[in-house]
């Protein structure tokens, strides 16, 4: 049973804010750290929550409602949080979401692809950043990933979404082959040359 299966259940489309955990393990302290990760459906935007050594119910807890905040106005068209039934989700965690008429929806033990768009999400941030890049420590790990996060909400294009980036709302003007001799592009490297982002000069 997929993500379409709850799709199909609700009168709105991709109502849903998918959660999730990400560990990664620093090279040079030997830690295994946690963060929150949170994605919109509708827009793939993503929403990193910070980073820990020791993800406790309490302070789980406090990173969900900050990016509860960082939605804003957006929450008004959210309906449920899919989410796992990880130990360090607890019931405070859906009481906050439920504040704003969000209601928690659990994914089954071993059913990746009921949350299939935040399980895609973590794999692609996986390959193409924590996979090539050696993290030292805390302060390096919560550097790579808001840089990551703000070039994947504001740069990478997405299938979905007509090859728009999460943060774009109007489609690019075709280009002919009279643009193409006309306008230049631009080559900017982000993550230290590890992703390179192009756009139009202007």
């Amino acid at each position: 049973m997929g993500t379409g299966y709850w799709t199909m259940c609700c009168p709105t489309p991709m109502p849903f804010l998918a959660a999730d955990f990400l560990h990664l393990d620093c090279a040079f302290t030997l830690k295994r750290h946690y963060a929150p990760i949170f994605i919109e459906h509708g827009t793939r935007r993503v929403h990193l929550a910070r980073v820990t050594t020791h993800s406790t119910g309490q302070w789980t807890v406090q990173q969900t409602r900050n990016p509860a905040m960082a939605l804003d106005r957006r929450m008004d068209s959210l309906r449920f949080l899919l989410r796992d039934q990880d130990s360090k989700y607890s019931a405070s965690i859906d009481t906050a979401f439920e504040a704003h008429d969000v209601k928690t929806l659990l994914s089954p033990p071993r059913a990746p692809k009921v949350n299939a768009i935040c399980e895609r999400a973590m794999g692609t941030l996986h390959r193409e950043l924590l996979d090539r890049t050696l993290i030292y420590n805390r302060a390096h790990a919560v550097k790579v990933l808001t840089e990551y996060t703000q070039h994947r909400n504001r740069h990478r294009p997405h299938q979905s979404r007509q090859q728009l980036p999460p943060d774009s709302t109007e489609s690019p003007a075709p280009a002919t082959a009279a643009d193409l001799q006309a306008h230049k592009i631009r080559r900017r490297s982000t993550l230290g040359g590890l992703i390179k982002e192009y756009q139009r000069a202007a």
